[in-house]
């Protein structure tokens, strides 16, 4: 059964200019193309804590793709392999390595939800279907975005199976405990130079989005390097896509490097909120996932910048975890290394303590570990 209720459908509205005409519920699942869905699906489970909730495959009937379906929280990932040469998901992985194909947004009708984008200008990805199984029927459609990103509407609310038509449960016997990640909290899209406005144009005009925030160059800099980025929100506040681009700077940007090794734009990183962040960070590392550190001497004077807070900060400085606070309180978070050979995604851990923003007071010490990783890469 899903983890997704019906309660967003009460939810107030936290982002007052945004249309919200189509409205989305919330993430319904990220899709990822990979090399080896079998072994991915071992990473996130045993690196990350996801659960094994679903599979489709030969023995369901697929022929061209496997895809495992993992689950933590309020998060849904699909990890998906080609069975056979050619094709467009080989043709994905060729291009880009493993890399995020898919986000799917829960709606309550996914045939009203394709025919408002795409009367306001999106390119459809493919039509209203309808998969149906003995537990109900799941309605599809989908839309393209930036690069080969695409977004599929998911409409479930006539559905009570494991995941949807198609699948089947899936229940190994190795099922590792979970982390303590909750729900996305967004998803950031690197775009080529220029294109940050034609896509935030996008969001709102075709989406009903409105932008939340902007930051530019001035905001995230440094000695080296530059990149502009606006954040884009639905209206209950439940998907914000903040959308980068490169700037002028001395030396490459990571925005520039992720472009030269995904080929194009894509989907840069997934925020995963945790009610914990020191409970999960602590996991994360005790399994093997690197995250970025900063020097020692942030902590010197981080409570002066950001005032009083609840936690401890002895472990948010032996994990690297860093601090920022807005007008409504304030949030805790930490970038992990590229997650994948090429230096593109990587994964952001947040708790949020009432802030509402994205951690702009700590863009300069997150850059500058960025910059050391891309030196050591060779690409700053």
């Amino acid at each position: 059964m899903s983890t997704l209720d019906n309660t967003s459908l009460q939810l107030p509205k936290e982002n007052p200019q945004a249309e919200d005409f189509l409205p989305l519920l919330g993430t319904d699942y990220v899709e990822l193309y990979v090399g080896n869905a079998k072994q991915a699906a071992h990473y996130y489970m045993s690196a990350w804590g996801f659960q094994p909730l679903a599979y489709a495959g030969l023995e369901t009937g697929l022929k061209d793709r496997v895809s495992y379906v993992l689950e933590q929280g309020k998060i849904r990932l699909i990890l998906t392999s080609p069975l056979k040469p050619g094709g467009e998901i080989n043709k994905h992985i060729d291009s880009h390595g493993d890399g995020v194909k898919a986000i799917a947004l829960w709606v309550d009708d996914a045939r009203h939800s394709f025919n408002e984008t795409v009367k306001r200008g999106a390119e459809a990805y493919f039509e209203p279907k309808t998969l149906q199984d003995g537990e109900g029927e799941v309605v599809l459609s989908g839309i393209h975005t930036y690069g080969e990103t695409v977004h599929v509407f998911v409409e479930r609310k006539n559905y009570k199976g494991v995941f949807m038509p198609g699948f089947k449960a899936w229940k190994p016997y190795y099922q590792p405990t979970n982390v303590g990640l909750k729900y996305v909290d967004h998803m950031v899209g690197n775009v080529g130079w220029n294109e940050m406005n034609k896509w935030c144009e996008f969001y709102a005009k075709v989406m009903g989005f409105a932008q939340l925030v902007s930051f530019d160059d001035k905001d995230i800099s440094t000695e080296y390097t530059a990149l502009m980025s606006k954040v884009m929100s639905n209206g209950n506040g439940r998907i914000k896509f903040p959308i980068n681009e490169p700037a002028d700077g001395r030396k490459k940007s990571q925005i520039e490097e992720y472009i030269e090794f995904y080929n194009g734009a894509g989907v840069q990183h997934m925020a995963l909120a945790t009610d914990n962040i020191i409970e999960t960070v602590s996991s994360l590392r005790d399994r093997g996932i690197e995250f970025l550190t900063v020097p020692a001497s942030y902590y010197e004077d981080v409570l002066d910048r950001v005032g009083e807070i609840d936690e401890d900060l002895v472990p948010l400085s032996e994990l690297g975890i860093l601090i920022d606070r807005d007008d409504e309180g304030y949030l805790l978070q930490i970038f992990t290394k590229p997650i994948l050979d090429r230096p593109t995604m990587f994964i952001e851990i947040i708790q949020r303590k009432g802030a509402k923003s994205f951690g702009k007071g700590n863009f300069k010490a997150l850059f500058e570990a960025i910059e050391r990783e891309q030196e050591s890469r060779g690409t700053l």
